[in-house]
């Protein structure tokens, strides 16, 4: 029987296709899609929303408003919505990709035209920030963390395709990064999201992560979650079990007090102040 007929080949492509995806807690991110194929193909189809892409493995050659378009290593890019486009592996091998849904909040309609003329990016710095906001985006509790650098990753995107409309950076803003720690200080259990901050200091969010950076030396969501262990230190010592302190200090649950107690203090909770 020929290999393509097989059905063991037919499973071992199968156990080399692994996909993952979901909606996460951060508005203007629609969906979050991960994968690694081997040899699927996508035949031309459109979004409504849009695109962010970047492929950690192998290449993709896909068609875009009839001109051929790939990715080669360390590009990011980006797909308009409504326009056609298709893809397929353009290495033996296959792909991975990491791929960011996009609404039209983040990016709207007039950044069509230029993403069609240049999809591909090369820009390290706007690549290493997307990954990070993929890693964010995979825990449930970073919401802050994945708002922040998803306002930084949107004021990339649009100085890529619009340079002309980016205005000039205002100077540093202490005052607005000093009101923006007292909230986040007043906020310290229940916390709070970017665009809510920025409504109630009357700031633009990307402004705020770069004010509060500028003045403190650490992004909000990092001073943020430092409070939070210190306060979890504090319980602990208290004779808190581990199991009431993640609420009570402000994180999501257990996992995610681990997880940035361990790689702030270097061991867990529920090893801290043993004797």
């Amino acid at each position: 029987m020929p290999e393509s007929e097989s059905p063991v080949a037919g499973k071992l492509r199968v156990a080399r296709q692994q996909v993952s995806a979901w909606r996460p807690q951060v508005p203007g991110v629609v969906e979050v899609f991960h994968a690694h194929f081997t040899e699927h193909t996508y035949p031309m189809h459109v979004h409504d929303v849009w695109t962010l892409l970047i492929v950690d493995d192998g290449a993709v050659r896909y068609d875009l408003n009839r001109h051929e378009r790939g990715t080669p290593h360390g590009t990011v890019s980006l797909l308009p919505p409504q326009v056609p486009h298709n893809g397929s592996p353009a290495t033996s091998h296959g792909f991975r990709k990491r791929v960011l849904y996009l609404d039209l909040t983040q990016l709207d309609e007039s950044f069509i035209g230029p993403a069609v003329d240049g999809p591909d990016l090369a820009d390290g710095l706007l690549r290493r920030r997307i990954g990070q906001l993929h890693t964010a985006l995979a825990h449930r509790g970073d919401e802050l963390e994945a708002q922040s650098r998803l306002a930084l990753i949107r004021e990339r995107l649009r100085t890529h395709l619009r340079p002309g409309l980016v205005a000039r950076r205002p100077a540093p803003d202490h005052g607005v990064a000093h009101r923006l720690r007292e909230l986040l200080d007043a906020r310290l259990l229940q916390g709070v999201t970017l665009d809510e901050a920025a409504k109630l200091l009357h700031a633009h969010p990307t402004h705020l992560v770069r004010a509060f950076s500028g003045a403190f030396g650490i992004a909000p969501h990092q001073y943020l979650t430092a409070r939070r262990v210190d306060r979890a230190r504090g319980l602990l010592l208290d004779g808190r079990p581990p199991g009431e302190v993640a609420a009570a200090a402000g994180f999501y649950d257990q996992s995610h007090l681990n997880r940035h107690f361990t790689r702030l203090v270097g061991t867990t909770p529920g090893r801290f102040g043993g004797r």
